[in-house]
């Protein structure tokens, strides 16, 4: 039993590679099956309950698009337009508030602060759902400790509306932006910088022709990470505003649970099927753009 060596091929350089060989494939399999259980079943369960209607009566299934076209009409759509503002408002306030710290981490000789920065970003930009809620609450919400010191209901300020969920949001969406720029600005090479010197080129010239187009690529990919992440947060709303504020996660849930209308799961699955489908447009736009970043930042 004879056994074939795997081939190789010589490159200009005279360095011998290696071609993987068929087998090498099967490595994939254990993830391409972890996949197709964990995303490939759920999202067929969703797409089947948004497109298909079961008869009361005899029980069997047909296709109908009722269910997508009531997702996208009266409140639901209000919905998914508040998920929307609120995903988009909250990621351009947070790329800029992340870009900022972490341009400012990055340029300090402090070690202990970029370090003590980076953790701190780690763990808040973990830190929601409930007990995000619930400090949020005992801070600012109506008989919160700032409310009261800082007299803030005088000013107009109620933690429980679209601005108040916007200002909780950015509690975390903020540090994940840190955590998402800092390598990107790490990848900024001094040389550039002392060419553009050496050239006359001012400060800000500098900026808006070198680090702004290398970290345009970054900076989009970190928005486009925050507003997914905004977009599909559902315990932190749920737990704060709950129905005051439209959105689409929360109108999901009072489908599913009928606490506003009985018989709505197939819309509720509609209105899931939406997210997958915005979800998957926000990383179709993702991904090139991270790779187009890590080729200019090697």
């Amino acid at each position: 039993m004879s056994v074939t060596p795997p081939s190789s091929t010589r490159t200009a350089g005279g360095v011998r590679r290696r071609r993987r060989g068929p087998r090498s494939g099967l490595a994939v399999l254990p993830l391409l099956l972890f996949t197709g259980l964990c995303f490939g079943l759920p999202f067929g369960a969703v797409l089947y309950g948004a497109v298909t209607r079961t008869d009361a009566t005899t029980g069997g299934s047909s296709l109908t698009g009722e269910h997508v076209r009531r997702s996208l009409q009266g409140p639901y759509l209000d919905s998914l337009a508040g998920s929307v503002q609120l995903s988009g408002l909250t990621a351009v306030i947070g790329s800029l508030a992340g870009l900022f710290i972490a341009q400012a981490v990055v340029t300090s000789r402090r070690q202990w602060l970029r370090s003590a920065t980076l953790t701190a970003s780690g763990v808040l930009a973990n830190f929601g759902g409930v007990p995000l809620a619930f400090a949020f609450i005992a801070t600012a919400g109506i008989s919160g400790v700032l409310t009261q010191l800082a007299d803030l209901d005088s000013l107009g300020w109620n933690l429980y509306s679209f601005t108040g969920l916007s200002v909780v949001y950015l509690y975390f969406l903020t540090p994940l932006m840190v955590l998402t720029i800092v390598p990107a600005l790490d990848g900024l090479r001094p040389q550039w910088r002392e060419a553009a010197q050496n050239t006359g080129a001012s400060t800000w010239q500098y900026w808006r022709m070198v680090g702004l187009p290398v970290l345009a690529p970054s900076l989009l990919g970190g928005f486009v990470l925050l507003f997914g992440s905004a977009f599909a947060a559902h315990a932190t709303a749920a737990a704060l505003v709950g129905g005051s504020v439209p959105l689409v996660t929360l109108k999901i849930a009072d489908a599913l649970s009928g606490n506003v209308l009985v018989g709505q799961e197939n819309v509720a699955l509609a209105l899931s099927l939406d997210m997958i489908l915005i979800a998957g447009l926000v990383m179709a736009v993702y991904l090139p753009l991270q790779r187009r970043s890590a080729r200019w930042l090697r």
